[in-house]
């Protein structure tokens, strides 16, 4: 039986994940829980799985909390803030961490799970985007696994093992099979859109995706395609390839979850509905494949599989993540948070959709010229916090226009 952390429990990640640990008492049991804000879950939740220790992000909340699980015995231990998150990432026994906080907000408690010698379960694609040049090296140093949660990237992970290195995978080090990398994207909420139509996109058709269920940011970045870029460079990170071996097409189905070409041009897939629970099993059982009584892929029903070539028009956060990724260094960390940002402005009704990719584009640019090669933690965080503040500097002198381009 595996002992795990969950980061984000009350969360689209967290949720699958416990809904995996209950269907699998036998497999895994849970150590720790960090949630949100939602109290009236992250109660039921403590009385379903018994964990040791319990943080919610407002320490408002502690009384509330403490009031909805008075009868509970035992008594977990509760924590609030961002320190009780990184207390619950180290706490006990717990082999495993799985990162389901969104943004960057994950990235501590990350740090603090490494640290403490668990295992990384990552469904957090920031914590490597921003922290990436951090985040390794120190895995490496304390001797820690990292094995990804999300579905492109479980898709890239499973695909290697029949490569050379098997179950002895190591973050960032390219395979010596590997040609290149095919991330697929379901293409969003307006994949179907003309781009003539996106002035008239609302927060609620954004928020609306096609294919998967999950958190109201994560579908804005599925729409703008900005994940599918965060994505790249998660994978440069996770896999070692350069960017011009890593490669986004659209596939709408979602029923191929990526691809690898190896060096005779060879390719293999990953297939599977879309069901975060897949890649979320894989990552805590890996190298172990856990038998499910999930409905298997019917090729037949899911029918005709079509890919096409990104409209570079339609999608330019695409194309600022790409050249964040080649500027490297405190770049990525900039767009990552400049991107959470505008979202959040977004979502708030503060800035349009098409403004997304203005604002973020103006605060990289801004950036370039202090960009840090080789960043520190303190560096990053630094970075993080500097484009946050740019981003509602940005959007509040930026002047609107029809169509983006970059």
């Amino acid at each position: 039986m595996k002992a795990i952390n969950l980061l984000g429990s009350t969360g689209s990640i967290g949720t699958q994940t416990l809904d995996i640990v209950q269907q699998h008492p036998d497999q895994f049991r849970v150590v720790g829980m960090a949630a949100g804000r939602n109290i009236e879950l992250i109660a039921k939740q403590i009385r379903q799985f018994k964990p040791e220790i319990v943080a919610i992000a407002n320490p408002d909340q502690l009384p509330d909390l403490k009031a909805l699980i008075a009868d509970v015995d035992p008594q977990p231990i509760l924590r609030a803030g961002s320190e009780g998150v990184c207390e619950v990432a180290a706490f006990g026994d717990a082999e495993a961490v799985v990162t389901g906080i969104v943004g960057c907000a994950g990235l501590l408690p990350t740090l603090a799970a490494i640290k403490a010698g668990k295992d990384i379960a990552l469904a957090n694609k920031e914590t490597l985007i921003a922290g990436g040049p951090v985040v390794l090296p120190l895995a490496q140093k304390h001797g820690v696994r990292i094995t990804p949660a999300d579905s492109e990237h479980s898709a890239i992970f499973q695909c290697i093992q029949g490569l050379s290195h098997e179950t002895n995978f190591v973050v960032g080090k390219p395979d010596a099979g590997l040609r290149r990398i095919i991330l697929t994207a379901s293409g969003g909420a307006f994949r179907d859109w003309p781009v003539e139509k996106l002035p008239e996109v609302t927060v609620a058709d954004a928020i609306t995706h096609p294919n998967w269920s999950m958190g109201k940011k994560i579908t804005v970045d599925s729409a703008t395609l900005m994940n599918k870029g965060l994505e790249v460079i998660e994978a440069h990170y996770l896999f070692g390839l350069d960017y011009d071996d890593i490669d986004i097409v659209i596939h709408p189905q979602s029923i191929i979850h990526s691809l690898i070409e190896m060096q005779d041009t060879s390719q293999l897939a990953q297939l599977g509905w879309p069901d975060m629970r897949l890649p979320l099993l894989y990552a805590l059982s890996w190298p172990e494949r856990i038998y499910t009584d999930w409905e298997q892929l019917d090729l037949v029903k899911a029918g005709t599989l079509t890919f096409r070539e990104p409209d570079h028009a339609k999608y330019p956060c695409m194309d600022l993540a790409y050249a964040a990724g080649r500027a490297g260094g405190s770049m990525t960390a900039v767009l990552n948070a400049a991107n959470e940002q505008a979202v959040a402005l977004f979502l708030a009704e503060k800035i349009t959709y098409l403004e997304i990719p203005k604002v973020i584009e103006t605060v990289c640019d801004r950036h370039r010229d202090n960009n840090n090669s080789a960043p520190s933690l303190d560096d990053i965080l630094e970075a993080d916090a500097w484009a946050r503040q740019a981003v509602t500097e940005a959007s509040q002198t930026l002047n609107q226009k029809t169509v983006v381009t970059v």
